[in-house]
């Protein structure tokens, strides 16, 4: 017998079929998913969660008029699966294929685009707005989900659209990961009065009654409502939307696609804000997925058929990091660690067990973060903020108003700086050492290898100024071999290979290529040095005199945007001497790198271990 994914190719056909027909496709799907991300990696645990809040907003709205922004979007497969992509998942997050996020040039189903979270209600807000003004007539729809909900960004959106009554529609997507779990049978049985339109009119009709009645009829009504207030306050837990001025229906459960539809169709008529708060399990229909959602959250690839992920297990940096900031807290009971709803990816898992007082968590809220740390390490404390490089970019006005204007001690410990591979653009962590490099008191590190990263925690956590250690994903090349710097000195580098006249002054990862590329020029003939830029910020100046001063040629290589990041600030510095050397600058131009493997990144980039040969041959 056919499946209906088969021959699906036409988004209209959702509204055609029956509630028994849309189940069955909901389990189709969730086969598909599981199949194809098993093989490529992916969103998995999000994704199944939505599929029947998906069938529904396609079973209620038209797609050629309505709009549908998702949150984060690492919850959009479905919608990708529905919109006409189902045919290129053999290609997901891989260079040159499907995005693993909402792509405006994908599609015209994709509204906006979106990478972080917190953001939906915003931009619907703004779309809106716009039909408004332009006196169009569409729905348009935010999809966010409670984790996402933590950020201050959506609150701010709430406060605004509440204000103005700006007609749209907001699902909250609660998967009870963090969201009040308020589904009793009270509240359910108060919601279906709310969503029912008899309910709404009955109400209506009593109010008139009652004020008709000369004297007493205004107050009882008031008295009434006052009544009706207090009970909802203690069992209903939409109220904060209520007093924000937006309508609340729910909750209900999610993979109910008939009463989903229902609510959702309610929700069109209201002429005002609606937020429609649903129950989902993440990882729903897969039991791997279920149990454990946070390991199948983004999964490489794996076994669909026991779960277990596909490749050998290498010890990583972010692994380091959680070994180091144990052993450190042991010794300094005034170290904290903070992350934003990152504890396992960032590596501090255990530390969240074994100092639970000491240990903070604060949803996905990168700015409350950085600026809670400030106030701890103003009275004392040694606060550590494990974080990935793209999302610290969220806080950049707390770093620079609140950390480094103060000059407080707080370390950043910046995870996936540099390529990340298949999350694409919105993921690529090639910006920090940009948008850190240019604020006074801040000082920047990077590792040449996994136990280097170590040994810089254990100096950071001395210094009584702002640290920032960025560090890749993933581990070191096993080809290198490596001895980490014991004792640092702020600003000064280390020369590992001295010899001919060409300098690679290298920082991180990168460390590890240009002392390949040094063994592939010394089997020419060729003598190179190379210089391990353990500082990005304040650069070795005291060498790089020497360097110019000794008529080397001089080449940096950054896993970072070439534009404010290691080379432009050793050629600024360059400039500024009497005598001159010949610079070239190897890291990323001043363009967004789209998903695809690290290796071809690299590779079409021209910072694989042959691009940067090539690129050296040439000034050879």
């Amino acid at each position: 017998m056919s499946k209906i994914i088969d021959d699906f190719n036409d988004i209209n056909k959702v509204k055609k079929m029956t509630i028994e027909e849309l189940y069955e496709f909901s389990k189709e799907i969730r086969e598909f998913l599981i199949d194809k991300v098993s093989k490529t990696g992916g969103h998995l645990a999000s994704n199944l969660g939505v599929v029947e809040l998906t069938l529904s907003l396609y079973n209620v709205f038209n797609l050629d008029k309505d709009k549908i922004i998702w949150d984060v979007g690492h919850q959009s497969y479905v919608h990708k699966i529905l919109t006409g992509r189902k045919d290129k998942f053999d290609s997901l997050r891989s260079y040159g294929g499907l995005s693993g996020f909402p792509k405006r040039e994908e599609s015209k189903y994709d509204i906006f685009e979106a990478g972080h979270s917190s953001t939906s209600i915003s931009a619907g807000l703004g779309i809106a707005r716009a039909r408004d003004l332009q006196k169009e007539d569409y729905n348009v729809i935010s999809v966010i989900g409670d984790g996402a909900l933590t950020g201050g960004m959506s609150f701010e959106a709430l406060n605004d659209v509440g204000f103005r009554k700006t007609k749209m529609i907001i699902v909250l997507n609660d998967n009870q990961m963090s969201i009040s779990k308020n589904v009793g049978g009270i509240s359910k049985y108060l919601s279906q009065f709310r969503i029912d339109p008899t309910y709404n009119r009955i109400k209506k009709e009593i109010n008139s009654t009652l004020r008709k009645i000369p004297s007493v009829g205004g107050g009882m009504v008031t008295s009434i409502q006052k009544l009706k207030n207090g009970i909802k306050q203690v069992v209903v837990p939409g109220m904060l939307f209520e007093h924000m001025g937006i309508k609340y229906l729910g909750p209900i459960d999610g993979h109910d696609i008939k009463e989903v539809s229902k609510v959702l169709k309610l929700a069109k008529q209201i002429d005002g804000p609606v937020i429609i708060h649903v129950i989902t399990k993440k990882g729903k229909g897969y039991k791997f997925a279920e149990k454990e959602p946070n390991k199948f959250h983004g999964p490489g690839p794996f076994n669909p058929l026991t779960g277990e992920l596909r490749g050998a297990h290498k010890a990583s940096y972010s692994e380091a990091f959680g070994q180091q900031i144990m052993k450190l807290a042991k010794e300094n009971k005034n170290i904290v660690a903070i992350t934003a709803a990152m504890p396992q990816g960032t590596g501090l898992e255990t530390f969240s067990k074994e100092f639970r007082n000491r240990f903070f968590d604060v949803g996905i809220a990168e700015q409350h973060a950085v600026t809670m740390a400030a106030g701890m390490a103003s009275q004392g404390l040694k606060p550590i903020f494990a974080v990935y490089s793209t999302f610290l970019q969220r806080a950049y006005d707390q770093i620079l108003h609140d950390v480094c204007l103060q000059k407080l001690p707080v370390v950043f410990a910046i995870d996936r700086a540099g390529i990340v591979g298949q999350d694409g653009e919105t993921h690529q962590g090639v910006f920090d050492l940009s948008y850190l490099s240019h604020i006074p008191n801040m000082t920047i590190m990077a590792p040449k290898c996994i136990n280097e990263l170590k040994t810089m925690l254990t100096f950071a956590v001395d210094q009584d100024y702002p640290i920032a250690i960025r560090y890749p994903r993933g581990g070191d090349n096993p080809n290198v071999k490596m001895t980490p710097i014991e004792n640092f000195k702020r600003g000064k580098w280390e020369t590992l290979y001295s010899g001919g006249k060409i300098a690679f002054i290298a920082t991180g990862k990168m460390v590890q290529n240009a002392i390949l590329v040094r063994e592939r020029l010394n089997n020419m003939g060729v003598e190179a040095t190379v210089i391990n830029a353990c500082f990005i910020k304040p650069i070795d100046t005291s060498l790089i005199s020497e360097l110019v001063h000794k008529k080397y040629s001089l080449v940096t290589i950054e896993d970072n945007l070439v534009h404010g990041g290691l080379g432009s600030l050793v050629l600024e510095y360059v400039n500024t001497l009497e005598e001159s050397s010949k610079v070239i600058n190897l890291g990323y131009k001043d363009e967004f790198i789209p998903n695809g493997s690290v290796d071809i990144l690299y590779r079409l980039h021209k910072l694989d271990v042959d691009g940067i040969f090539e690129s050296i041959l040439k000034l050879v």
